[in-house]
């Protein structure tokens, strides 16, 4: 059993949650339920729970809030949250689950599973970490995102990634200091994760950090030429957009 806690402030929503989770996920016992910041940090740091799921807006405070005053989070965390961009953005960069409200019983489900499924050890002191970095800067500049393997998770500067490409439903990081990175996720979802943040698909299979741009060699079909020194393919459909946007740099 996942011993789970409710940080909430609206009762009809806090009740509607635990009894979906009665209902659809068996894994899961509430152990504790809390309406505000200050009894939801006294509930964690009583009960030492697995798993919380963590209102944003309360009367006393923000979740946010509440996790910067805790020494040691270490567990699992789903935020629950009426559709805030700017937090999303920050729970995608940092890899960290949530929920948008009204909550679907099915994306409910799949959370659990997915929690159920998480490796033992996975480090949420690390994913909460840079999720505190990011909220604060998601609006104006990313700092950080979090990257994770089969083996291991990676916390990186979005700024010190050259460029990502496919390989099947993997993606594979190039950063500025030679290092690789091989996730588990398509290249779509970083795509539409960073494309607002200086990144630019040039191809089906190569997304790129437009500050590590050398060179655009227009030549039969054309392709860039980064810093690392890799020939990156440009897409006849691309090259326009791309163009466009050099006149912009």
């Amino acid at each position: 059993m996942i011993r789970t806690i409710i940080i909430e402030d609206e009762v009809k929503a806090r009740e509607t949650l635990a009894n979906m989770l009665g209902m659809y996920c068996p894994s899961v016992q509430i152990i504790d339920q809390a309406d505000c910041v200050e009894k939801g940090i006294k509930s964690i740091e009583y009960h030492d729970p697995e798993l919380v799921f963590l209102d944003i807006q309360m009367p006393d405070g923000t979740g946010f809030d509440l996790l910067k005053k805790l020494k040691t989070p270490n567990f699992k965390l789903v935020f629950i949250t009426a559709f805030e961009e700017y937090a999303i953005k920050a729970f995608k960069f940092s890899a960290i689950d949530y929920l948008l409200k009204p909550i679907d019983p099915e994306d409910l489900v799949e959370t659990i599973t997915k929690i159920e499924h998480i490796i033992e050890h996975e480090n949420n002191q690390i994913k909460l970490k840079a999720l505190l970095e990011n909220i604060e800067t998601i609006s104006s500049e990313v700092k950080k995102i979090v990257l994770k393997t089969s083996e291991s998770i990676h916390i990186v500067k979005v700024k010190d990634i050259v460029r990502c490409e496919s390989s099947s439903n993997y993606t594979q990081f190039f950063f500025n200091d030679g290092k690789k990175i091989l996730v588990s996720k398509t290249l779509k979802e970083f795509d539409e994760l960073l494309s607002g943040y200086g990144f630019f698909r040039v191809h089906q299979s190569h997304l790129v950090n437009t500050q590590y741009i050398q060179s655009f060699e227009k030549g039969e079909g054309g392709f860039l030429v980064m810093t690392d020194n890799s020939k990156i393919p440009v897409s006849f459909r691309k090259k326009e957009s791309l163009l466009k946007l050099f006149d912009k740099l």
